[in-house]
């Protein structure tokens, strides 16, 4: 099967589960386990939100928006527009009905696409590819493109390699998609053509913000 469909696959039927991370379901699991291995996304998440100011009236992408965490969150902070970009529709199914139980779905436009395939009329504020590039084979053009469609900043997390956290995780996804990992010197490789670039060491994560001078 190719990579972009395996990917695209597992995703599609994960969705629920995924979703849970975000501690939307009480379990055992969510309680305990979750904050220990999957601390990173809680951070980048933090991250994120806090570094997307001015927020008042900016428009966002979140590329692989997943269950739309990012979305709602910046759009209830007073984006003015948020497009998210998923190729699983299940995650897109569960982001278009938070968008509407939170009332900001008049602000959030979903996309069933892959970013590759996806032209944006205008550019965006801010870019967010958190939890994205775990699963890109051709990390360089995702970032060039994705840095072309920011006026003020961009956001990445990369997944680490090496250590416990690094080998438990390819271990766990060898059955399901392809996964990609990452050191500090191949990250500062990739974005060495950009200025005021921060590489963050978060949990069992980089999270990567780049800053746009005007």
């Amino acid at each position: 099967m190719p990579t972009l469909e395996r990917t695209q696959k597992f995703f599609d039927g994960y969705a629920a589960d995924f979703d849970a991370l975000y501690g939307t379901r009480r379990s055992l699991i969510n309680r305990v386990v979750n904050p220990l291995l999957r601390r990173s996304m809680k951070l980048r998440y933090q991250r994120t939100l806090e570094s997307c100011d001015p927020i008042e009236g900016a428009e966002v992408l979140d590329v692989g928006c997943g269950p739309g965490h990012y979305l709602v969150a910046l759009l209830r902070r007073g984006a003015a527009r948020a497009v998210g970009l998923d190729f699983a529709e299940g995650m897109l199914e569960i982001a278009g009905a938070r968008a509407e139980t939170c009332g900001v779905a008049d602000r959030c436009e979903l996309v069933h696409t892959s970013f590759e395939d996806f032209e944006p009329k205008r550019p965006f504020d801010y870019v967010i590819l958190n939890g994205f590039m775990d699963y890109t084979p051709d990390p360089a053009t995702i970032i060039r493109k994705a840095m072309g469609m920011a006026t003020r900043r961009g956001f990445f997390s990369f997944p680490a390699a090496g250590g416990i956290l690094g080998w438990q995780r390819r271990f766990r996804y060898r059955s399901r998609c392809d996964l990609y990992l990452y050191d500090r010197p191949r990250l500062e490789g990739l974005f060495s053509e950009f200025e005021n670039v921060s590489i963050e060491t978060i949990a069992r994560d980089y999270f990567v913000r780049v800053d746009i001078e005007h």
